[in-house]
């Protein structure tokens, strides 16, 4: 597996009656191969797999892995409300043909670091699968630490970490204690240069959903230390890289996919879509910043998927 460059976590996209658009998740996939990405993430936050069953998941599982047919690794999400389920969810993605696994906190329980360690190496051990951890301590209320990431680190087929705590020292800190032994990616959309300039090796992106070309120039630029260019694409980027910070960032980046005709608004209850003076104003905001798109060559042929 190599963990490197711009990932996506996938959107899941719903037909009129909220039931999985496999059709175009499937097209969305190789359109964001097409642009640059050099892999997809599916059934994350993002992709609103907490309203998913245990068969919609493995079968977005499935889209996904014949979509790409080999052309990039397809990354399963591994969430659920138990251990139990979670490690029989690695087991059926592994089945699918996925290629790796992004392990997530269970929902709901913040247990201690003890619980936290065992759940984690559970599924570690469920599959031979190469596997990322994700720490995002602001929206699951559990922080793995960098002392603690170390640990884990005694499993071979712990091999990343995605780091969404919004600090980029922890960058830093996981790459003090372990090395080269873990690639750490960025899980937080506006924090991608400064994570980038303390040796993130990628990103596991959002709004790469509907402007993947201009995320993977922007990755691309802030690797190769460009940095007036660098800042000059971050900076009209911004307004729209903060939507993934906000607790209704599904909804927003979704819109944002509808705006540029790659997706629809839908999202499953509890969830709803924008409404009233607060869509208005998002729409007003992302128009604003695709009146000011910049024009970019398009991604080079050899990371453009079949």
């Amino acid at each position: 597996m190599n963990w490197n460059g711009v990932m996506p976590a996938v959107t899941t996209c719903f037909s009129a009656d909220y039931a999985v658009e496999h059709g175009f998740m499937a097209r969305h996939c190789r359109w964001l191969l097409q642009n640059g990405c050099t892999g997809i993430v599916l059934l994350g936050s993002l992709g609103e797999g907490a309203t998913l069953s245990f068969e919609e998941k493995v079968d977005v599982l499935r889209t996904g892995v014949n979509s790409v047919q080999g052309q990039a690794p397809v990354v399963a999400s591994i969430a659920a409300l138990s251990t139990s389920e979670a490690v029989s969810l690695a087991k059926a993605a592994e089945d699918a043909g996925c290629d790796a696994l992004m392990l997530l906190p269970p929902y709901v329980y913040q247990g201690s670091w003890r619980e936290m360690k065992t759940h984690v190496a559970a599924i570690l051990r469920a599959t031979p699968l190469s596997c990322m951890l994700y720490n995002n301590p602001v929206a699951y209320g559990t922080d793995f630490l960098p002392e603690q990431i170390q640990e884990l680190a005694q499993y071979e087929n712990f091999e990343a970490v995605k780091e969404s705590s919004t600090d980029a020292r922890r960058v830093s800190a996981i790459r003090t204690l372990v090395g080269d032994r873990l690639d750490v990616f960025v899980g937080v959309d506006d924090m991608i240069v400064e994570g980038v300039a303390v040796g993130a090796k990628g990103w596991i992106a959002g709004l790469a959903n509907a402007l993947p070309r201009e995320s993977v120039e922007l990755f691309n630029r802030a690797t190769n230390g460009d940095r007036n260019n660098t800042f000059e694409l971050y900076r009209w980027f911004l307004p729209l890289l903060r939507m993934d910070t906000f607790p209704n960032f599904v909804q927003l980046i979704k819109l944002v996919q509808s705006e540029v005709g790659m997706g629809n608004p839908r999202v499953r209850a509890p969830r709803l879509e924008l409404a009233g003076a607060e869509l208005e104003a998002v729409r007003k905001t992302i128009k604003d910043v695709l009146c000011n798109r910049p024009h970019l060559d398009p991604a080079p042929a050899a990371i453009v998927a079949k």
